[in-house]
């Protein structure tokens, strides 16, 4: 059964990175600015978080970017090709991602952040405070492929391998 869903914004990323990457993420502040319609009471107590979890859009992708099939990831063929849902970018079926980025200071409706991978410009469909007793629960495993393939992925740009 399918359903339907519309939700609304309630925040934007302002700064940060400007395009897409695969790689560096790290090491860059962003601001996730709330909407003026929302009171600033609402993120009273925020500031105690020392991360967010924050559910936003992949806005530059297009419909036209899902990939509803089994592929290598990066399209790298030494790792096996792996469904839709076993990866994470925008070739999901809504483009939507969820991303824990750590909450530097809140001045007014801006939540500065660090370690946010959306660009400027990003929607933000929803955030809270992440709550470590509701993370994974017991052993943690993934295919080694997201490890190699994340490896540089929390870098900043100074760290970049030498590409001369």
């Amino acid at each position: 059964m399918s359903v339907t869903l519309e939700i609304v914004s309630v925040a934007t990323v302002v700064g940060g990175h400007t395009t897409p990457a695969d790689d560096y993420q790290g090491g860059v502040e962003s601001i996730i600015r709330l909407h003026p319609d929302y009171p600033a009471e609402t993120l009273m107590g925020l500031e105690q978080f020392s991360h967010l979890q924050v559910l936003w859009h992949f806005h530059q992708g297009s419909p036209d970017d899902v990939a509803l099939h089994a592929r290598s990831p990066r399209n790298n063929p030494a790792w096996e090709p792996s469904g839709t849902f076993a990866h994470r970018n925008h070739r999901r079926p809504n483009r939507l991602a969820i991303s824990q980025p750590r909450l530097v200071r809140i001045e007014g409706h801006d939540l500065y952040v660090t370690d946010l991978d959306a660009v400027d410009g990003t929607p933000v469909f929803d955030f809270a405070g992440w709550f470590p007793p509701m993370g994974p629960r017991g052993p943690v495993h993934a295919p080694k492929w997201v490890s190699e393939m994340l490896e540089n992925y929390w870098a900043n740009g100074d760290e970049r391998p030498n590409q001369g």
